[in-house]
């Protein structure tokens, strides 16, 4: 099974010099061979490959002389991640690939072999930079696949390394509707779960936007170019740092205790790009990462045996009553609770979209007949609007 451990580098200054060296020349031949790929597609109608590219590398750097002094590997590893990119545009219509810009919060390069690791020392050594200082808090045992040497905008250098550890990809473990939950996202409270429970909002940037509001106007007072600007830009990416630190640690610990404590775990699928447009919201919606949240949960369940069941998003889940299924279409937004004409209970709106959501997944998982457990379960089609629930969802007997 394929893991990555990250870790703190301190290179010396003449070692960060050799660094952003590389930086730079991954992404001007990443640019470099994106333009080359445009160009050929449009004047000739022909389709470069990695291979076509890695073939122009030579005279390229003839022409550039100083990519000579950066890995060769590294350079045709960033050939390979264009290829990547546009296999994902057109197999998954990911978006077509965009240039790189020197200005991104994260600027990163790969180096996929030759590299070193020394535990005891805490160094690890690269192809034409040398040893660098790294603190390893873990070690690791297995195959090293590829090193990504990355440096964030407040200058902090890290290395993620791709380990095959060997062991085989856990089996899912059977579930019942006792040990599945139902998660349903909000923005006044960031999880309600199908148990009742309530996970509230942190809301990290926006206690932080008053601050970064006074930081960025410092900043756009300063003369572009000089020495108080390039401070004035450290202590704003300081200040985003921290709450991306803060989202990133509540999210892991969430995501983390609702993985170890459940064997199946129901979400629904959002369009959360689509819901970014609606620009009242969209500062909020950024600010919640539900796509982080999910993704986490995603790649946790894998390693750990676990259960992610998917429903559609379309799913009227908050106006479907969960005890007799009556369908209130005359359910609003700002409505937050509702008595339910049929069997007289009150909801509450989220947790009866949690409820469900567990219950539509559930559902899903006896009409297709599944007799075992699957991983990723695809969107349940949405029920049609004159049709209600069952008393009770039928129940789940795996295996």
């Amino acid at each position: 099974m394929l893991r990555a451990y990250k870790y703190r580098m301190y290179p010396s200054r003449e070692q960060v010099t050799l660094l952003m060296q590389h930086i730079h020349a991954c992404r001007f031949v990443y640019n470099h061979s994106l333009e080359q790929k445009i160009r050929a597609y449009e004047q000739d109608g022909q389709k470069l490959s990695c291979f076509d590219l890695n073939n122009r590398l030579p005279a390229l750097k003839e022409e550039h002389p100083w990519l000579k002094e950066v890995n060769s590997q590294s350079l045709q590893n960033a050939n390979k991640n264009l290829d990547n990119a546009f296999t994902r545009f057109f197999r998954e219509k990911k978006g077509f690939p965009k240039f790189k810009s020197k200005k991104n919060p994260v600027q990163s390069f790969q180096v996929p072999q030759h590299y070193r690791v020394d535990f005891e020392q805490n160094r690890i050594r690269f192809p034409k930079i040398g040893e660098v200082k790294t603190v390893f808090h873990r070690t690791f045992t297995g195959m090293m696949k590829y090193a990504t040497v990355s440096v964030t905008s407040t200058g902090k250098w890290f290395v993620s390394i791709l380990v095959d550890n060997g062991d085989p990809t856990p089996e899912p473990a059977l579930f019942t509707p006792d040990t599945t939950i139902g998660i349903d996202v909000g923005l006044t409270d960031f999880a309600i779960l199908s148990t009742g429970e309530k996970i509230n909002n942190p809301r990290f940037l926006k206690t932080s936007l008053q601050r970064l509001k006074v930081l960025q106007r410092r900043v756009s007072r300063k003369v572009k170019g000089s020495n108080n600007r390039k401070k004035a830009n450290q202590k704003l990416a300081r200040c985003h740092e921290k709450v991306t630190n803060q989202r990133n640690d509540f999210l892991h610990k969430l995501s983390f205790r609702v993985v170890s404590e459940n064997q199946a775990i129901a979400v629904e699928s959002l369009n959360v790009a689509g819901m970014q447009k609606n620009h009242c919201l969209a500062q909020s919606i950024s600010d919640v990462s539900w796509s982080a949240f999910f993704t986490m949960l995603e790649y946790k369940c894998l390693q750990r045996g676990k259960t992610l069941l998917k429903i559609g998003r379309f799913e009227p889940s908050s106006k479907i009553c969960n005890q007799c299924g009556y369908l209130n279409r005359d359910l609003r937004l700002s409505d937050r609770e509702w008595a339910c004409p049929d069997c007289g209970i009150v909801h509450d709106r989220d947790i009866n979209a949690a409820i469900n959501i567990k219950k539509f997944a559930l559902q899903k998982q006896n009409l297709v007949g599944v007799s075992g457990v699957e991983r990723t379960v695809e969107p349940v089609d949405s029920l049609p609007m004159g049709r209600r629930m069952k008393q009770e969802a039928p129940a789940f007997r795996p295996g």
